[in-house]
C-alpha cells in the first residue's frame, strides 16, 4: 500500500501473523490494499503521515491502538457486533476491512475507548481470577463426587468440605488410588486458592496506587 496524501482512512484487519490493510480517500473510495507480515506491518507505520485508522475492538486492537496513537494517527476502535452487518461478501480479511470503512462513515457509530495498559492488566487479572475460581469449584465438586461413589458424604461448604476430604486421606479402608486422587485434587485446590489470594492482593494494590 502506498500511503500517499489521498489515503485518508486505513482499515486494519488484525491477525497473529498476516495483517490486511485497506486505504480509502476522503470520499470513501478504496485507493490501496495490501497484506503484510507482522514485521512488515510494524515497519510500514514508521515515518508515515498521520491518517485515520479503524479497527475492530477485539484481540490485540487496544495494544496496536495505543501504539498507532503514539505515532500520531487518529485511531478508532469499532464494536465488532456493529461492524458485522456491513460485511457484504463472504467473510475475508479484505471484506472485513471494507466493512470497517463503511461502518466508520456511520455518524451514529460510537467508538470503543482504547484501554490503557493498566486497564488491560486489571481486566486480565479479573478474568484469570474468575477462571481460577471456576476451576477450584470444579475440583471440589469432582472430589466430593468421587468420594460419594464410595459412600463417603462430604459436607457442603468449601472449607468444611476440604477439611472432611483431608480426614479421608487417613481412611485405610479406602482404596489408596482414590486417596492419592483426593490428595492431588486438594493440592490443586490449595494452589488455586493461593493464586486467587495473590491476585486479590495485586488488584488491591493497583486500586490503592491509582486513587
Amino acid at each position: 500500500m502506498d500511503c500517499n496524501p489521498v489515503v485518508a482512512t486505513v482499515a486494519i484487519d488484525l491477525a497473529k501473523s498476516v495483517f490486511q490493510l485497506v486505504g480509502a480517500d476522503a470520499d470513501g473510495r478504496v485507493v490501496a490494499s495490501h497484506r503484510l507480515s507482522r514485521s512488515a506491518f510494524i515497519a510500514y507505520w514508521h515515518n508515515r503521515s498521520a491518517v485515520r485508522v479503524v479497527m475492530e475492538a477485539c484481540g490485540s486492537a487496544h495494544h496496536f491502538g495505543r501504539w498507532l496513537r503514539s505515532l500520531g494517527h487518529d485511531v478508532k476502535l469499532l464494536p465488532a457486533q456493529y461492524v458485522r452487518p456491513y460485511v457484504r461478501r463472504n467473510k475475508t480479511d479484505a471484506a472485513d476491512c471494507l466493512a470497517l470503512l463503511e461502518a466508520a462513515r456511520a455518524t451514529d457509530m460510537k467508538p470503543v475507548p482504547i484501554k490503557t495498559e493498566q486497564q488491560q492488566v486489571i481486566q486480565m487479572l479479573h478474568r484469570s481470577r474468575q477462571q481460577w475460581q471456576q476451576t477450584r469449584t470444579a475440583r471440589i465438586n469432582l472430589a466430593r463426587g468421587a468420594l460419594r461413589e464410595f459412600g463417603i458424604a462430604i459436607p457442603e461448604g468449601s472449607q468444611r468440605g476440604q477439611s472432611a476430604m483431608r480426614d479421608v486421606l487417613g481412611h485405610e479402608a479406602l482404596d489408596q488410588r482414590i486417596r492419592d486422587l483426593i490428595g492431588a485434587l486438594l493440592e490443586e485446590i490449595r494452589a488455586l486458592e493461593q493464586r486467587i489470594v495473590e491476585t486479590d492482593r495485586a488488584l488491591a494494590e493497583m486500586a490503592r496506587t491509582t486513587r
